[in-house]
């Protein structure tokens, strides 16, 4: 079988029973301040495990993408120097939501795998969580147990420790026993020499399992405890990479047709063989496995919306990214940008299954091919960089602080630094970089680490009722809340109600904010307003006083208003783009706030001024034009579809939706709008640039604040007009000044010049030669400009010459170093580190190459003591 035919017999056999086949969720997470990505099949049904929301399908089943690179699950390291993990893997998976339990679970596991799908029963063990004798306190799983001894003999059965047979998803969140299901692909030879039950959970590449049924029966609390969840449930994950190894009969995931195609390919780009039997074998077959899995986790992650960035999600996909060029350029000598090239082979392998990658292809290899040139530059950089340090240090140890800064500085990766310094005979100080690395975790962490109590619970009311798009107030009860406690915000309080008309951020929109009155008149400010597990949480400073009252709850109507007319004119933009740029335009982001609005999208080239007048025209047309708000809330999404509504790639959408619509404008959309456009006022581009190879960002104002930007710019106007004396062609009278200005400048310069010239003979005999070094440090009447001339003017004249200039401008301190670069080479001398460390002397810093460079400060009294300092450089 083919792997496109193993995921349609999986699908099948549970949609025989009984179970609703749904979509993958997208792989990266934008509504769950608990996960960067979707590390497991179970996430997107996390709140129904929870009790949230109300289960629609009691029973489903699915093929979810997932990445597995930071936290708890993180299995990045293993990539490549086995045949088995994976960042970005597909998950198999079939659910009961308080349905179904341990019985059906097993059973029917038992029957795909045996029956339908034919794998020998000899080769399958099972294992059973053997209970805890820790804080936990957990019994056996005996009612798994037992299920499996009538099904598989019991010397087939081994019962597993926590590690292994207890899933939780987090450090948080809900959690229960598993049964997993391993499998032994060894030949008869070995499995007659070695027991395969020895092996399960051994890391052996053969031995590994296939299949994970969890039983989630329980929360993890934040204090660490154990609550039992109000339902039951089954949440199973099965590995499609290892279900295709297993029944295509071969060894390695990376030799099923999930990978073949990319190895193929990556074979041919390069010109190395996979699989060959040479000296340079192992490290070769690694990077190409680390190559074809990683372009997977990064193309769906661009898919599903998410560019490599330097923070966050977007930092991690960079950092895979990086991980695969780095493997390239070290061991395939991949020295041009490659990648962007498998691309085409991964949509036509995988595309069918996940349309997104067909839909996203062009803007996929843009966004990889730019990230590969700037990441072979850095690396070129690095290589530079790196053969200073080597120079500069004594012995043959190497300082781990400094490599750690070409690490976090310049984006130099670690192992590279180790392989090449070994390469050249010197050693890493790795405890030292390991302390650099901890103590700058240990920053981050304190920054954002956020400490939360448990929930205090006042009402059992499951259902919360989100009545924001009709009314701004309204009489709410708190149904629980908590303390949470982070260095950026101090303590503060967390409440959900029984209902609320406080839209929470999502969708690009910022929360609302506002406030609760109690019955005595007493206020709590609502400070944000965010969603977590499908409930709407509110921040506050403080709880009110008696938090059982009714209280009335009051949304800020001036900046709902603002956000709503923001938030209307991107839909009212994404259609001027389309409309002028082309069909190609698609939103990848919008930040929608009360005083401005950001829009993402897809286009490869600078907008014209043309262009952005054209765009501008074009939304407040429909702005002038007054289209009424029509919306609908509860749309099939088929109908919604046919209807022309816009989706985007990377949200999540349930079978009913919200759709808006101004004229020919329809998008999918949970945010809130004017119910006029004539209610935006007006539109105006702020600003049009890059984000990254094949994104272009625009940010805009409505509103208020439309009308504050032409009140500044009017009254700069006037303040222009009167400093040119009340001119009456200000544009006329500038030109002039310019002119006039451009004049003087080249007057200026030659006279510089001149005075250059005239100073470089009076410098020739104050030179002093200290051991075969022509050496002056001296303070000068020159500009930065003049002093750059002046040096490199000397030093086409005379050898072996290191100078150091100071000069005063502007009551700021300037230092310029230039040194021959055969000083650089003979002597190991670096202009860039000497301004760097001689800058301390006028409070500054800076920096350049190694035969020029300069540094500027506030301190120009420090001048003299840095030029008598140079000297010491040549003792």
């Amino acid at each position: 079988m083919n792997s496109k035919e193993i995921r349609t017999q999986f699908l099948n056999f549970f949609k025989e029973k009984k179970h609703k086949i749904v979509p993958s969720a997208p792989m990266v997470i934008k509504d769950d301040p608990t996960l960067m990505f979707t590390n497991a099949g179970m996430n997107q049904f996390k709140e129904y495990f929870l009790g949230n929301s109300i289960v629609k399908n009691k029973r489903v089943a699915d093929t979810q993408k997932c990445l597995r690179v930071s936290g708890k699950h993180n299995d990045l390291e293993e990539v490549g120097k086995d045949t088995y993990h994976h960042t970005m893997f597909e998950m198999l998976g079939n659910w009961s939501f308080g349905d179904y339990f341990k019985k059906e679970a097993i059973e029917w596991a038992w029957e795909l795998l045996t029956d339908r799908l034919k794998i020998d029963q000899e080769s399958l063990y099972v294992s059973v969580f053997e209970g805890s004798s820790d804080a936990d306190n957990l019994e056996r799983d005996e009612e798994a147990y037992n299920l499996w001894s009538s099904i598989v003999p019991k010397n087939r059965i081994i019962l597993g420790n926590k590690k292994d047979n207890f899933w939780e998803m987090g450090d948080q969140g809900p959690c229960g026993p598993c049964s997993e299901i391993h499998v032994d692909i060894r030949s008869a030879e070995e499995k007659a020499k070695i027991p395969g039950a020895t092996l399960v959970n051994k890391d052996h590449p053969l031995v590994v399992e296939i299949w994970n049924l969890v039983f989630m029966q329980y929360n993890r609390k934040a204090d660490g405890s154990l609550e039992s969840l109000p339902e039951k449930h089954v949440d199973t994950g099965m590995g499609f990479e290892r279900l295709c190894m297993v029944l295509q009969g071969v060894q390695s995931n990376y030799d099923t047709d999930v990978f073949t195609p990319i190895i193929r390919e990556i074979e041919a780009i390069t010109g190395r063989d996979y699989g060959v039997s040479e000296d340079s074998g192992e490290q070769t077959d690694i990077a190409i496995r680390v190559i074809a899995d990683h372009i997977r986790a990064v193309a769906f992650s661009i898919a599903d919306g998410q560019l490599p960035s330097n923070t966050g999600a977007g930092y991690v996909i960079r950092r895979i990214l990086r991980r695969a060029i780095r493997y390239g350029f070290t061991f395939l000598d991949m020295k041009e940008p490659f990648m962007h090239r498998l691309v085409k082979v991964l949509t036509n392998t995988m595309g069918e299954a996940f349309p997104e990658l067909k839909k996203q292809r062009q803007l996929i290899e843009n966004v990889v091919k730019e990230e590969e040139h700037s990441f072979l530059h850095t690396l070129e950089q690095g290589l530079v960089l790196l053969d200073n340090v080597m120079k500069q240090t004594k012995g043959k140890e190497v300082s781990g602080r400094k490599a750690f800064e070409l690490y976090d500085t310049y984006g130099f990766p670690i192992d590279l630094t180790a392989l090449i310094l070994e390469e050249k005979g010197f050693t890493l100080d790795g405890k030292g970089f390991q302390e650099a690395m901890q103590e700058q975790k240990n920053r981050s962490r304190s920054a954002s680490e956020m400490a939360k109590e448990d929930w205090e619970i006042i009402s059992t009311d499951k259902e919360q009722e989100f009545v924001g798009y009709d009314v701004l107030e309204t009489a709410v009860k708190v149904v629980k809340y908590r303390k949470v406690t982070s260095k950026k915000e101090g303590e503060q309080y967390q409440m959900v109600f029984n209902l609320t008309p406080f839209y929470p951020e999502g969708g690009g929109q910022v929360g609302d904010k506002g406030y609760l009155e109690a019955p005595n008149g007493d206020v709590v400010y609502i400070l944000d307003t965010k969603k977590e597990n499908n409930e709407i949480v509110h921040f506050a400073k403080n709880l009110p006083k008696n938090i059982t009252d009714t209280f009335k709850a009051v949304v800020d109507k001036k900046q709902r208003q603002r956000t709503a007319a923001n938030h209307t004119a991107t839909h009212l933009l994404h259609q001027a783009l389309r409309e002028v740029l082309g069909p190609h335009v698609e939103q990848k982001g919008s930040a929608v706030h009360s005083k401005y609005l950001r829009f993402d999208f897809s286009h490869f080239a600078k907008l014209t001024v043309e262009e952005l007048h054209e765009v501008e025209n074009f939304v407040n047309a429909r702005i002038e034009g007054h289209l009424p708000l029509q919306e609908n809330r509860n749309v099939p999404m088929e109908i919604a579809m046919k209807e022309g509504a816009m989706a985007l790639f990377g949200e999540k959408y349930g079978d009913s939706v919200r759709t808006i619509r101004f004229g020919k404008s329809i998008e999918l959309c949970g945010g809130t709008h004017v119910e006029n456009t004539g209610d935006i006022w007006h539109f105006k581009i702020r600003s049009e640039g890059a984000v990254a190879a094949g994104i272009r960002r625009i940010e805009a104002i409505t509103l208020d604040a439309v009308k504050d930007f032409y009140y500044q710019n009017n009254r700069r106007l006037y303040e222009i007009k009167d400093l040119l004396n009340n001119a009456q062609d200000p544009v006329k009278a500038v030109e002039a000044l310019q002119l006039e200005n451009a004049k003087l400048r080249k007057e200026v310069e030659a006279l510089l010049k001149d005075k250059a010239k005239n100073l470089k003979g009076e410098l020739f005999g104050e030179l002093e030669e200290i051991d075969g070094v022509r050496f002056l440090a001296k303070k000068v009447d020159l500009d930065a400009s003049g002093i750059k001339d002046l040096s490199f003017e000397m030093g086409n004249g005379i050898d072996n010459l290191f100078l150091l200039f100071g000069t005063t401008q502007g009551g700021k301190a300037l230092l310029s170093c230039y040194i021959s670069k055969e000083l650089v080479a003979s002597k190991n001398l670096n202009a860039g580190t000497i301004v760097r460390e001689l800058g301390k002397f006028i409070q500054g810093g800076g920096g350049g190459q190694p035969f020029f460079a300069t540094a500027g400060g506030k301190n120009p009294d420090g001048i003299d003591e840095a030029l008598a300092k140079a000297r010491d450089y040549l003792s």
